[in-house]
């Protein structure tokens, strides 16, 4: 038995992090122990314990576990498993992997079961499956994220392991485990599992020929991925591209993945430029598609030139504040409904390009101003246009 198997949690104790959903006053573990769990969804990044927290769930609440995949999932199968359970005691629980794949007739097949709770329904993604669920399926179940594995966890996690299988891993190797998994305690164990069949004592220069680059988002610097990536930012924001430059080539020699670095100025390109130069965005999104296809060693090229063109564009975090702003009055209770002239087929809009361009009136029953512009750079013309298009 491979290692991630053989010490795959059994318990809600021994899962390995998720305080903020199963410490000891935890929503979702006091919903577990009371046995009041409703449909729930799990999302979070791979080895982050959602299938394995699923599987403990099943053994507490001493239910049926039905695993499958929503990739190859068949009507008929979920049919004739709620057939089976239709009028039974014992209500199976089916966990459901890559939830959000899930097609709109699976859905509505799900529904009127979820309904009557012939079975208790579970799933996980690495997506937040809240834009691909319906309406229907979010209001029966509770969607929850799973964070990546904190570093100190995954040590804790690790020493234990080391120390059953009585191992001997060098303090270098440790550090690489734990950093280049992200957070995947499984990535980490199977590091550990095959590391160990080539070498006793386990140093860093066997696993880093086994991962010559971290999982998903990491580095196997001293410095973690994040303050690495963090200083990456910061520098970019405050247009200094020699040290934006420096520390992307640290990410870089660190092992982070080309597709993690791009993500990140991508968000940059939006939250820290905006419209004050709206081609940050373009240059951000042609980035991220170019070093997904080439990868390392060239996509550095690439990754260098956008931060140059991000440290050297004007800055505005306009954008970001303003959708700030409306999610702030939404969550607040500031939902209205729509004005009835600006709805489908209203016979009383006033249609802008026959009344000169502009015409004035309302829509929104509330009014804000959740936007206001830096004036800075492109901003500043497109507040001219605005002004101008409004007769200003």
């Amino acid at each position: 038995m491979n290692f991630a198997l053989k010490y795959r949690p059994k318990s809600l104790d021994t899962i390995v992090g998720q305080k903020h959903l199963l410490g000891v006053s935890a929503p979702l573990r006091l919903l577990i122990e009371s046995q009041k769990l409703a449909h729930t969804f799990f999302y979070g990044p791979p080895g982050s314990g959602k299938t394995t927290l699923a599987r403990v769930i099943a053994t507490l609440l001493e239910r049926p576990f039905y695993e499958m995949n929503a990739t190859t999932l068949k009507v008929e199968e979920l049919r004739k498993i709620f057939k089976t359970y239709d009028n039974a005691l014992q209500k199976p629980l089916i966990f459901i992997d890559e939830v959000h794949r899930l097609s709109k007739n699976q859905q509505e097949v799900l529904l009127p079961f979820m309904e009557r709770g012939v079975a208790l329904i579970i799933g996980a993604s690495t997506e937040n499956p809240y834009y691909s669920m319906t309406a229907a399926m979010r209001s029966r179940s509770h969607i929850f994220e799973f964070y990546p594995i904190e570093d100190e966890e995954m040590k804790t996690f690790l020493d234990f392991v080391i120390s059953a299988e009585s191992l001997v891993v060098d303090d270098d190797a440790k550090a690489f485990l734990i950093t280049s998994s992200s957070g995947d305690a499984r990535a980490m164990l199977n590091l550990l599992e095959s590391g160990s069949c080539i070498a006793s004592p386990l140093i860093l220069d066997v696993l880093r020929q086994i991962r010559p680059y971290a999982m998903q988002a990491g580095s196997s610097e001293a410095d973690s991925h994040y303050e690495l990536t963090s200083a990456m930012i910061k520098s970019i924001r405050g247009s200094d591209i020699n040290a934006g430059l420096y520390y992307l080539g640290r990410l870089i020699e660190g092992g982070e993945p080309p597709e993690f670095i791009a993500r990140r100025l991508a968000i940059l390109a939006s939250e820290d430029i905006g419209n004050a130069n709206p081609n940050a965005l373009n240059l951000a999104s042609s980035t991220l598609n170019i070093v997904a296809h080439i990868g390392y060693p060239e996509a550095r090229i690439s990754l260098s030139q956008l931060v140059i063109y991000l440290s050297s564009s004007p800055k505005s975090n306009s954008a970001y504040m303003a959708i700030n702003s409306v999610q702030k009055v939404i969550k607040d209770g500031g939902v209205y409904p729509v004005p009835n002239h600006i709805k489908t087929h209203s016979k009383t809009y006033l249609y802008p390009r026959n009344n000169g361009g502009w015409v004035e009136q309302s829509y929104m029953k509330e009014e804000y101003e959740f936007y206001q512009s830096s004036q800075i750079g492109f901003e500043k013309r497109l507040s001219e246009w605005v002004e101008k298009i409004r007769g200003g």
